[in-house]
């Protein structure tokens, strides 16, 4: 099935995205929902210690990496890159995760904006 983006949330005016460019690609925050019920990318939102994340959910279980897994197979899929271009670089075994996607990062960056309306 494949993975679907809801992306009705916003970043407020004034906040940080949660990826970053890198010389070869970008770095994402995420915050992972493991047994999510469906795969999907939820959108961004504000934590309460005000880290600004990309909301993941996934079906997989977290056991022996299967929602890691996931959560790469959905970024590349909904970015229409490979999924071996996604690296959990951070988090491995936490909710809260640092990914890589490798790659032009004005491009990759371009992609990510589909995930947040950017208020003005």
């Amino acid at each position: 099935m494949a993975g679907r983006i809801d992306d009705g949330k916003a970043i407020a005016a004034g906040s940080r995205a949660p990826w970053t460019a890198t010389a070869d690609g970008v770095l994402v925050d995420v915050r992972l929902t493991p047994r999510g019920g469906r795969d999907v990318i939820d959108g961004v939102a504000a934590r309460a210690d005000g880290r600004i994340m990309l909301k993941v959910r996934v079906r997989a279980a977290p056991f022996e990496g299967a929602a890691n897994a996931a959560l790469c197979r959905l970024v590349a899929e909904a970015l229409h890159i490979t999924p071996r271009r996604v690296a959990i670089v951070a988090g491995a075994t936490a909710r809260v995760k640092r990914i890589r996607i490798a790659g032009d990062s004005a491009a990759l960056v371009a992609a990510l904006q589909r995930f947040a309306k950017v208020a003005s």
